[in-house]
This record gives structure tokens, sequence and C-alpha cells, in this order.
């Protein structure tokens, strides 16, 4: 059976993204039980720092039977110029899964060019699939379904905005994206899914968030970006999540973001910490999906 990668959300099927997220809700309830990865490591390679990401795949391989190998770029040759081919090559003979968290798309997609173990993108300037899959389990959490569902995606096009492109363009939700000129998303992505599903691109936040079920945003300056905050500050003027923005959602809108936040910009404190909010059970769903994840591709 050949390998399987997991790059991006298109990489899955709808139906295969919805059994990923009904394994990991059984995980999550304590239904499922299983150790599928006794006696095998997962590499993870770490050029960006991390916390959700770093702890929830270390503890979740543990959680299943096996043994996470954390990695920064400091600690292996490829920090010091080992073609990334090599790497692949390498850890492949060793390691029975590789998950990596970087910069570049392109070097994920070598590493699985390369790699003949299952290759898993934790997060590139480009995309966050894996967090977009634990969006997902709490929007089934909150709604019991993603079918019929409006998500309003208010701030930076960024690797999030791309996945949210991503998975509404699969799944068919329909996706409002509320971006100021100059930060909207990549256009190749918007045009693969804009026939698929009913997206919406305007500059007015809250045209996006009218009826929506689903409002989320992240930091106007992402990691690498900090050299662009100020200026990114005034072209993201009128782009706060709040309270008045939050009552033109649905009544029984949540409220999603994939951290860290920076309170006070991009979400006012009361929505954060708001009973609308679900950032907290968001959080703790990146270990559940990762550990159906790893699961289904290297169990």
């Amino acid at each position: 059976m050949p390998k399987r990668d997991f790059l991006a959300i298109p990489d899955f099927s709808a139906d295969e993204l919805l059994t990923l997220l009904d394994l990991a809700g059984q995980m999550k309830a304590g239904v499922w039980r299983e150790r599928p990865l006794t006696g095998k490591t997962l590499a993870m390679i770490f050029a960006k720092s991390s916390t959700r990401t770093r702890v929830s795949f270390e503890v979740g391989t543990l959680q299943l039977g096996g043994h996470p190998l954390f990695l920064s770029s400091r600690d292996i040759q490829l920090g010091r110029g080992e073609p990334i081919r090599d790497t692949a090559r390498v850890l492949s003979r060793m390691v029975d899964g590789i998950m990596i968290r970087t910069f570049a798309h392109a070097d994920v997609e070598e590493l699985a060019q390369f790699a003949t173990v299952p290759v898993i993108n934790g997060l590139t300037d480009l995309l966050h699939p894996c967090q977009i899959l634990a969006d997902m389990l709490t929007i089934v959490e909150a709604f019991g379904t993603l079918e019929g569902k409006t998500v309003a995606w208010i701030g930076d096009g960024n690797n999030m905005c791309h996945s949210w492109l991503n998975a509404a363009g699969v799944l068919g939700f329909e996706l409002r994206v509320a971006c100021p000129a100059g930060y909207r998303p990549d256009q190749a992505i918007w045009d693969a899914n804009a026939g698929r599903t009913t997206l919406v691109m305007t500059d007015e936040p809250g045209q996006a968030a009218e009826g929506a079920h689903v409002v989320t945003t992240d930091v106007w300056a992402s990691m690498g970006q900090e050299e662009e905050a100020a200026v990114r500050a005034r072209a993201f003027e009128g782009y706060l999540v709040d309270d008045a923005l939050m009552r033109r959602a649905d009544p029984k809108a949540i409220f999603l973001h994939c951290l860290p936040a920076h309170r006070g910009e991009e979400v006012t404190e009361s929505v954060f910490e708001g009973p609308q909010s679900r950032v907290w059970d968001e959080a703790e769903n990146r270990l559940h999906v990762q550990k159906a994840l790893m699961a289904t591709l290297m169990g």
C-alpha cells in the first residue's frame, strides 16, 4: 500500500475528512483506545517555535503507543545546509512518520517527495491544515454537523485563511472572507475552491459576519512578520472582532482563534473570554484530530 501524506486539506476527500473527524471524536470521548503506533517513532522537525503543535503531536504520539522525536533545526544537519531530500531519505530509514513545522511550503513538498514514510504538514507560511482539522471538530461539537454552515473569516488572507478556503472547497460550507486590499488570500487557492462552494470576498467585516455560524480570525502579524506589525495595524483598522460584530452573526454563533491571540488587536477580551468563544476546545482538539491523523497515516 503506497504511503500517504497530509500536506493540505484537499489531500483527503470529503468522506475521508468526515471519517477522520468521527475517529477524533471517538478518541476524545475515550471510546477508541487502541495504540496503533506501538513500536513506532514520529520525527518532529521544528524550524518554527510552537506550543500547541509540539505538545499535541508529542502527547498524541505517546498516547497512541509511539515515541515522538523532537528535532529543532538547530539540532539536525538541516539547519546547517543539508538538503531536504537527503534529510528525508535518512529519516525514512529510521522513523515511521515525519511531522514538519517550517516556513516555505515547497520545503514540505520536497520532504514528502523524497520521504518513504508519511509526512504531515504541521504548518507552513502557506497552509495550516492540522489547525483546520481541529476547527472542523470544534464546529461539529457545537452544531452537530458542518453541513449548511457559514463561516466568516475576518482579517489577514494568511495560511489559516488559505486552509479555510481549502476546507470549504472540499466540505462544501459557505466561507466569507473579509480582508483589506493588499492582504487578500492567494488567488490560485481562491480560484481552486471558488467553483466548489460559495465563497464571498469583502472588505466589510460586518457583511462577512452577517448570520454566520462561525466567526474566526488570527493575529494580524504572523510569525516572521513582526517588522510589519505597525503597518498591518493601520491596514486592519476596523477588522477587530468585538461584541458588536458578534451580534451580527447567528445568535448561536461561536468564535474561533488558532492562537496565540493578541487581545485588543484582532479580538476583544470580551469576545475572546466570552460565552461564544470555543478557543480552548479548539486548542484541545489539536490533540484529538492529530491522533486520528497519525492513526490513519501511520497505524
